[in-house]
């Protein structure tokens, strides 16, 4: 049985008890999967796995507090659970989580370099051992899994579910020795050098939000300070001033809380590097902190707590 089929025998099972399961399936064509809200045993049959599953459904849960709610998530999107747990933007009794043990999913924007304008219409994507053959109107395109990984694929260490009601499928080896090059890169820099590539950056923003809008652990869209005028904090004013400011408020509000599942940078139609930023914050609250977003369902994050001493900053040495 695939994993694909043990997933769906598992929803199956399950869904006379819940309101929903949220996993995901075939979009507006072959190439995109989409989020599929299952509510009724016909609608399995919609359902799809493997590495075009791109999106981490947890961002769906803190909308839909109150109900029973399945959700299918990957290793790495299992950390959001945990996080979302952690706040209690979430209740664990209403909740079934689903795990599957993940290879890596592919990097859609890499896809579309490799076919190139010329490919036309996709028709069929299949995999074949360690390649994805994608159909189109100029023909079969065969391109390596292993050049169509993100980069958070490349140095992830948790692809199997860190918290989940039922696992389907075999465990997977975390990435050893996991690398992240772009923050690399960042850190060599000066600071002015670093300035004037997030300048050249951020200058492509159009401030659409789909970073904010895909992220999980944003979830106070309603009242955010992007957008209320009582108080006015941004203007919506085009300029890179005004993008930066948003983008750092943005990193700051996910300090210790950012699970680098990579929604935020997936989502930018300007294929701007969001992520570095959160990776970043992140590497600042591991040194200082010594904690990580949405690995241990029972810590608390360290910016929800306080204390008069911290072992590692010297208030009064100032």
């Amino acid at each position: 049985m695939s994993q694909l089929e043990q997933l769906q025998d598992a929803i199956r099972h399950k869904l006379p008890e819940l309101d929903m399961v949220i996993a995901w399936g075939t979009g507006f064509d072959p190439l995109h999967a989409t989020p599929l809200f299952i509510r009724e045993q016909g609608d399995l049959d919609k359902m799809t796995w493997g590495p075009l599953c791109v999106h981490n459904l947890a961002t769906y849960l803190p909308g839909l507090k109150g109900k029973k709610v399945g959700v299918v998530v990957k290793g790495c999107d299992s950390r959001s659970i945990v996080q979302l747990l952690e706040e209690s933007l979430i209740e664990r009794e209403n909740l079934t989580v689903f795990g599957l043990p993940c290879e890596g999913i592919v990097d859609l924007a890499k896809v579309e370099e490799a076919l190139g304008p010329e490919a036309g219409f996709v028709r069929e994507v299949r995999e074949e051992g360690d390649a994805l053959v994608v159909q189109t109107d100029s023909g079969d395109h065969r391109l390596s899994i292993a050049e169509l990984r993100p980069q958070k694929c490349l140095s992830c260490r948790y692809p199997n579910p860190i918290i989940a009601d039922q696992v389907l499928g075999e465990p997977r080896e975390p990435v050893k020795d996991p690398t992240d090059p772009d923050l690399e890169a960042l850190e060599a820099m000066s600071y002015d050098e670093r300035m004037q590539y997030w300048t050249a950056q951020l200058d492509r923003c159009i401030r659409c939000y789909a970073c904010r809008n895909a992220c999980p652990m944003c979830v106070c869209r309603d009242h955010c300070i992007a957008q209320t005028r009582d108080p006015q904090w941004i203007s919506q004013e085009t300029g890179v001033a005004e993008k930066w400011l948003f983008q750092i408020i943005h990193a700051q509000h996910l300090a210790g809380r950012c699970t680098e599942c990579g929604e935020c940078e997936r989502a930018c139609p300007m294929d701007i590097p969001i992520l570095t930023l959160k990776r970043k914050m992140n590497r600042e609250i591991k040194e200082m902190f010594d904690f990580e977003a949405g690995t241990d369902p029972e810590a608390t994050p360290p910016l929800f707590t306080f204390q008069v001493e911290e072992a590692k900053i010297n208030e009064r040495g100032w």
